[in-house]
């Protein structure tokens, strides 16, 4: 097992690579430097001749909770510029869904923001029944980002994909399943038993075969993706440089509503 400076943790047995976001103290927020390592680490998976399938997890009692906000606040909001922070998420979600190795994600907790983006754009997604996906980012100013804005309204609908984004509406794991949005909703209990036969069968199966069928399906159906991408670029960059942002944020950091100025 292997673990990174920038919080990730990375195991490579019997054809799997597991990548956990282990920043447990912080639910498995992501900062910039966990970003870019992810990135990197999924990019060149692919590379690596024993590698067969990639489970992507999160430490502790959460998948991932989104972008580090808390990181952010601490550099005095610039540890990066916007532009470049997008450019890092972005490169997570086109490595899941380019890696002709099968991705599968294993929501083990809440999945929030970009958190909620990682899961969703892997290749089957099995979550706990305990376990929830979160789009709050109009909750601080913000829009979805990730590809969600494409990746669940493709599967569940315009309709309730407006409830979760403008809402920010919490979508139980049980739910997300029964609208086929993800694979499956285990009982936590059987949750890594359950990835773990389900990774060993795809590590055993026909390499170029899945990944063609992969290919295949994700050109069939993800079709808007860099549309979108490129959309919640250009439309977060602004947003992360506004006056609605600062205050969302101060107030989540504060533990206070928000005073939104809508003049």
């Amino acid at each position: 097992m292997t673990r990174t400076p920038a919080g990730l943790r990375t195991q490579v047995a019997h054809g799997v690579l597991r990548i956990t976001i282990d920043r447990p103290a912080r639910m498995n927020a992501v900062d910039l430097a966990t970003m870019t390592a992810l990135g990197a680490t999924l990019l060149g998976a692919h590379t690596r001749p024993q590698v067969r399938v990639i489970v992507l997890t999160g430490a502790g009692t959460a998948f991932c909770t989104g972008a580090d906000l808390a990181a952010a606040a601490a550099a005095g909001g610039n540890e990066a510029p916007p532009q470049v922070a997008m450019d890092r998420a972005n490169e997570v979600v086109r490595a899941i869904v380019d890696s002709p190795l099968p991705v599968i994600s294993q929501v083990n907790g809440p999945a929030a923001g970009v958190g909620a983006a990682i899961a969703l754009a892997a290749d089957l997604i099995y979550a706990a029944d305990s376990a929830y996906l979160l789009l709050p980012f109009t909750s601080i100013g913000l829009m979805p980002d990730g590809g969600t804005s494409a990746m669940v309204a493709a599967a569940m609908g315009r309709v309730r994909a407006m409830e979760l984004a403008l809402l920010g509406a919490r979508l139980p794991a049980t739910e997300a399943a029964a609208a086929g949005l993800i694979t499956a909703a285990v009982p936590a209990a059987q949750l890594a038993d359950r990835v773990d036969q389900v990774a060993a069968r795809l590590a055993a199966g026909p390499r170029r075969a899945l990944q063609l069928t992969k290919a295949a399906i994700n050109a069939a159906t993800l079709v808007p993706l860099d549309d979108a991408l490129d959309r919640e670029k250009t439309g977060q960059v602004e947003l992360l440089t506004g006056a609605d942002f600062f205050e969302g944020m101060t107030a989540m950091l504060t533990h206070r509503t928000p005073r939104f100025d809508n003049d």
